[in-house]
């Protein structure tokens, strides 16, 4: 991807006193505003070529599969019946990308400078506002900003007798935080009540920044609401009446185990149901991830994997699960197991239940009954 400049602010942001404090002073100071000639011929060129397509490139989901991934698209927030030039957000963007002068824009970064140090956890660094066309596809510019944090300790070569010289405030792409605008999801297709943003620390500089920006909830936490949801709609389908005991105590079991860190096998529904239910999620998501723990054992695949290559089943009051596929592949940790010779799984199911476990179970599952329709609330 080839990208034109336009105009591009460079600030930097240093802080007095300890940056997590909050009786940190926090100030910046404008080092230089470029149009399009002058980027061409400065050093910045040098230092950024290249990371405004890997910005771009990047990959974001709107439903990621963890609660705090380095890389989310957000959405500009409006009250219904509102347009979206009545986000804040979204209306100092524009006011940036439609600037017709350096001056102009110089003065609207500035503006969103004061801003971004307004923030919990600022930190001193560089601070790039960039505005640049992808000619290939679009007439209208992108919005890059770019956050490089102090590299620590850093040395140059100097002469012979001193070896090495000390360089203050040094910054480094890499660890580069970003935001983009728009959001172009795939090549040639732009979503302007999107952009994206890109923080590899933990720390919500980014969001605490764009305080009228939205974000999905991740995919675990959509796809639990989902099941939630059919579990109350396969309740409500079995007790018409609302005013039943039975669904009530069924509705309380449900969000129980819903609000529930650890959860552990309900045993209220049949494989067919599960299966059922499974497969509308994966309609959704077919690479929706499925992890759990027996014991100490994680297995970890996708939820479309199960009923068909991973099984859960009882067999001498102990809990199994079977998993089954064409070829076995072993990576660290080289063990003894990788030489075995696999016995017939007949000739395993008798020994399962019967050894005695390293540890004490939380209930005594070899004396456990198989579950039955009276075990569960529903």
């Amino acid at each position: 991807m080839e990208f034109m400049m336009e105009y591009l602010s460079f600030f930097v942001i240093q802080t007095d006193g300890a940056e997590d404090s909050p009786s940190a002073v926090k100030r910046f100071k404008h080092f230089a505003t470029l149009d399009g000639d002058e980027y061409e011929d400065s050093e910045l060129k040098s230092f950024l070529d290249g990371e405004f397509s890997r910005i771009v490139k990047r990959k974001a989901e709107r439903n990621p599969n963890t609660a705090n991934p380095p890389t989310k698209v957000g959405r500009f927030m409006v009250e219904p019946g509102y347009e979206l030039g009545s986000n804040g957000n979204y209306s100092l963007f524009q006011r940036l990308r439609e600037a017709d002068s350096k001056e102009r824009y110089l003065g609207i970064a500035d503006e969103l400078v004061h801003i971004y140090l307004d923030t919990s956890a600022v930190r001193g660094g560089a601070f790039i506002i960039a505005r640049s066309k992808l000619n290939t596809f679009f007439d209208e510019p992108f919005l890059f900003l770019l956050k490089c944090d102090f590299e620590p300790k850093i040395a140059r070569i100097a002469d012979e007798r001193s070896l090495i010289s000390h360089v203050e405030m040094a910054i480094s792409a890499r660890g580069m935080k970003s935001i983009q605008y728009p959001h172009m999801p795939e090549e040639g297709v732009l979503e302007p009540w999107e952009l994206k943003i890109h923080q590899a620390s933990h720390a919500r500089y980014f969001e605490d920044f764009l305080k009228f920006v939205s974000y999905e909830k991740p995919l675990p936490e959509v796809m639990g609401e989902q099941v939630v949801e059919m579990a109350h709609q396969f309740i409500a389908d079995r007790w018409q009446e609302e005013a039943s005991t039975e669904r009530s105590e069924a509705e309380n079991a449900v969000e129980v185990w819903a609000a529930s860190e650890k959860r552990e096998l309900q045993e209220w529904w049949p494989q067919e149901q599960v299966q059922i239910a499974a497969s509308a999620l994966v309609e959704q998501k077919p690479d929706l991830p499925f992890t759990f723990k027996l014991d100490e054992v994680t297995v970890k695949g996708l939820l479309s994997h199960f009923g068909s290559s991973i099984h859960i089943a009882r067999h001498n009051g102990r809990y199994v699960v079977v998993i089954e596929g064409g070829a076995f592949q072993f990576e660290k940790g080289m063990s003894p197991v990788e030489l075995l010779q696999p016995q017939e799984l007949a000739d395993i199911l008798p020994v399962i239940g019967t050894s005695t476990p390293d540890r004490e179970p939380a209930a005594d599952a070899a004396d456990a009954p198989t579950a039955n329709a009276d075990d569960v609330p529903w």
